[in-house]
């Protein structure tokens, strides 16, 4: 059964939102107040990377299910459904996070809903929120108690967004129990196709449904910066995270993602997301939540700091320094630069006068925008040429892919620094390259030519 969709906010969640619900099958209007933004996807292009995405844009423009639009008005009188897709970034004054996108959408929309109609949440928000924006909605909307709201977080992975969004692992509502609902029989009229391939469908409260989203987050950011810390403590001890973290994973309870040791997490949701979840912990007086996360970020924080740390001891020392910085975004597969890892450490090394030179396969335009001080290359040879030290900080394939016979002749010391621990060190080594991972120690003459136990299951993960 097809539905008449309004999707407000066509960044990268709403975009994504809206392509894929045409994808299924439904009428869909995306709105925006960027009519820059509007007339690219007009035209069929996609205002950032995403794999997969730009097929459905142009599949679902030609099929005519899908326009897109800056009038509110427009779309109150077109769709039966609303989603509402637009960011939470981080406050400039604070942790917490910023609200006045989704406020601004209830503002402008509820008040020319003049027919029933039910509005989706999508955007990550604290908890509290739906409450207080179902009962502004009922105050706004002409048509009253039968313009409904309701949550439906988003769980999408940078990188991997179309499948999660047709084949997630879960879909949660979160309904106003005070109040009387068909948001859930409407949920599953747009979500048909997706409870017909079994996937899980879990009705809950505004407050649990608010709370999936940012939990699942900072338990990954949590897993991360754990093993982080644990890679820390490999350093001092000769350890191996890796192996570390394999044994580990073999543990079905805690298993074998986001058990990767390296520079941190970035983007534009795990950072800001546990950061405004610890300022609503602070705020509720739940002071064990708020603390735990914010050890999180720190340990983040460090693990930046960390990498430059190493960068100085292998170079010696980092004024004048060449460093080639392989990786702008905060994760392969992706345009996004958002907190990115890669390009905080390359604009400290910068700042402490190191030669910086990045190059990304994806990312550069964004980079240049962010961080203008810095030198790009245009391809990877370019970078490393006359490099005293290869810094590997975003594990693109074609990073990973690399062999010390890649680069031989083009640095000028064969010092290669891995951000990720995403490459085999024994190939370097025996070529006479000095390697450095994050928690892995310096292989003896006898053990090299042992195997590294990285696999490409580790690569296909990713919030």
């Amino acid at each position: 059964m097809s539905v008449r969709i309004a999707v407000f906010g066509l960044g990268y969640l709403g975009a994504t939102h809206a392509l894929c619900m045409a994808e299924l099958g439904h009428h869909v209007v995306g709105v925006d107040v960027d009519m820059k933004k509007i007339d690219m996807l007009r035209s069929g292009e996609l205002p950032f990377y995403e794999p997969g995405l730009g097929e459905l844009l142009q599949r679902n423009l030609a099929a005519g299910r899908l326009r897109f639009t800056t009038s509110y008005s427009e779309a109150a009188q077109f769709a039966q459904v609303h989603f509402i897709a637009v960011g939470t970034p981080q406050r400039s004054d604070s942790l917490a996070a910023d609200l006045s996108h989704v406020d601004a959408v209830i503002e402008s929309l509820a008040p020319l809903l003049t027919k029933p109609a039910v509005l989706f949440g999508k955007s990550t928000v604290p908890v509290g929120t739906a409450k207080r924006l179902a009962a502004r909605v009922r105050e706004l909307a002409p048509a009253g108690e039968t313009v409904e709201l309701a949550w439906n977080p988003e769980f999408l992975r940078e990188g991997f967004a179309v499948h999660d969004t047709l084949k997630p692992d879960r879909l949660v509502l979160g309904v106003d129990s005070a109040h009387p609902s068909r948001a859930e029989t409407v949920a599953r009229e747009v979500f048909a196709p997706l409870l017909d391939d079994g996937v899980p469908f879990l009705v809950t409260d505004f407050a649990t449904s608010e709370l999936v989203k940012v939990a699942a987050n900072a338990f990954l950011a949590t897993k991360i910066s754990f093993i982080n810390a644990m890679a820390e403590v490999c350093d001092h001890t000769a350890g191996d995270v890796s192996m570390l973290a394999e044994a580990l994973g073999y543990d079905p309870r805690i298993g074998r993602e986001f058990l990767r040791a390296g520079v941190g997490f970035g983007g534009g949701c795990l950072p800001k997301d546990i950061r405004a979840f610890s300022a609503r912990a602070d705020e509720l007086g739940a002071k064990g939540a708020s603390a735990i996360l914010m050890a999180v970020d720190d340990i983040n924080t460090r693990s930046r700091s960390h990498a430059i740390d190493v960068t100085r001891e292998v170079c010696g020392s980092l004024p004048g320094a060449r460093v080639a910085v392989l990786g702008a975004a905060f994760k392969p597969d992706s345009d996004d630069v958002r907190d990115s890892p890669a390009l905080d450490i390359a604009n400290q090394l910068q700042r402490h006068g190191a030669d910086v030179v990045v190059y990304d396969p994806m990312a550069m335009g964004n980079a240049r925008l962010q961080f203008p001080g810095l030198s790009y290359a245009s391809t990877l040879g370019d970078a490393c040429e006359g490099a005293d030290a290869v810094l590997v900080l975003t594990e693109w394939a074609e990073f990973r892919k690399l062999h010390p016979r890649d680069l031989d002749t083009v640095v000028r010391c064969k010092v290669l620094v891995d951000g990720r621990n995403c490459l085999d060190p024994a190939p370097w080594q025996k070529a006479g390259w000095t390697y450095r991972g994050i928690g892995r120690p310096e292989l003896t003459v006898t053990e090299i030519g042992v195997p590294a136990r990285v696999s490409d299951r580790e690569f296909a993960v990713g919030a």
